[in-house]
């Protein structure tokens, strides 16, 4: 899979823009708030149908105007794919492929699979539960559309049931029949999505220790171990039993939506005992078994974005992403830097065919 070609009318920082990519590597230059990550972002959008950085689609809109739209031409397989987004303030954000707009966004999701790396990616190490949940349920997403749907599910039952939970606690009293159906499915999409996120985190694991041992030498024992609430032979009656202090904090105590992805090297916890060494090599190794894990489901490579990666990491872990690149293992990258110099440097030990396009003033230029 690759992307042809991207426009972009009035986002962010790019009034109108038209590029044309390699089927290989793409590298955007550019000092530090020039707009390098905004076209990685613009990618995000395509495939999956939302920034990777900044909620809230307004905040996407050039400056003064009311709308934005991103269109790019895909090929997925030999098939051409032309997605649209389109969204203009105070309304519905909209999405179509070949022409045709989508009931639901995240029927989307999947389709066009993306695996980006971030400076702010050491969150999902160093953050709290949340954002080990969010990596890895937005990755369960674009491998199990159905997993997708009971996660939406979820939520809503979750929001739903969380507005009930403050009324009785505004009007002082507490109606457990009227919480009943919310609870029952709470309770089961809790059980579900626990044995799909268990299963998948199983089939993970393989790829993520393939990769840390070969950055690291196989200097530690590493592990991610899920922790969860449903695991507990209690966890429905105790779902039930907790409704008083629900109703007490106005939100859902118990269910998935507690859980966490505990990581760990030589039996410790890595947030609080690891080197930023040991912290980057998990991180680089959880992501490309993210990118691994997906091709295998998928049966295609996703897209590979890498922005601004290279002041995060020393020479050795960027070596072992370029030998991955020299040996062709991914499909398209895109790298954002706003030191030229070193990707031109990077790149030219292993391939002598890749675009690179220069930002400065809003204005992009492919570079000959």
């Amino acid at each position: 899979m690759y992307l042809k070609n991207l426009r972009l009318i009035q986002f962010k920082n790019f009034q109108n823009l038209d590029l044309v990519f390699d089927q290989g590597v793409n590298c955007f230059f550019g000092e530090n708030g020039a707009g390098k990550t905004n076209l990685l972002d613009a990618i995000h959008y395509l495939c999956l149908t939302k920034s990777a950085f900044i909620p809230g689609d307004s905040n996407h809109i050039m400056h003064e105007k009311d709308f934005f739209t991103i269109k790019g031409e895909f090929d997925l397989l030999d098939k051409e794919l032309g997605v649209n987004c389109f969204f203009e303030s105070g309304k519905k954000k909209r999405l179509e492929v070949n022409g045709k707009p989508y009931t639901k966004l995240s029927d989307h999701i999947g389709l066009l699979p993306l695996v980006i790396i971030a400076p702010d990616d050491t969150e999902i190490i160093n953050g709290g539960s949340e954002e080990r949940r969010k990596f890895f349920d937005s990755m369960i997403c674009q491998a199990d559309q159905n997993y997708l749907q009971k996660l939406i599910r979820y939520q809503k039952y979750l929001k739903q049931r969380n507005a009930l939970l403050k009324r009785f606690a505004e009007e002082k009293r507490l109606d457990k029949l009227q919480l009943a159906p919310y609870d029952e499915e709470l309770i089961q999409l809790s059980k579900e999505i626990n044995q799909i996120r268990r299963q998948f985190l199983k089939d993970f694991l393989i790829h993520f220790e393939k990769h840390y041992e070969a950055i690291s030498g196989a200097k530690e024992r590493v592990g991610i171990h899920y922790k969860s609430q449903v695991d507990k032979e209690r966890f429905s009656l105790d779902f039930l039993n907790n409704v008083k202090k629900d109703v007490l904090l106005k939100r859902t105590g118990f269910g998935i939506h507690k859980d966490d992805f505990i990581f760990t090297f030589d039996g410790q916890e890595i947030k609080k005992f690891g080197s930023q060494g040991q912290k980057k090599s998990f991180l680089i190794s959880l992501k490309l078994a993210q990118f691994y894990i997906i091709k295998e489901i998928k049966g295609t490579k996703p897209l590979l974005l890498l922005d601004d990666i290279f002041d995060k990491l020393d020479d050795h872990r960027i070596h072992h992403l370029i030998t991955a690149v020299a040996n062709k293992e991914f499909g398209q990258l895109f790298i954002s830097d706003a030191r030229p110099e070193r990707s031109k440097e990077i790149l030219s030990q292993i391939t002598s065919a890749y675009s690179s396009f220069t930002i400065s003033n809003n204005t992009v230029r492919e570079i000959e």
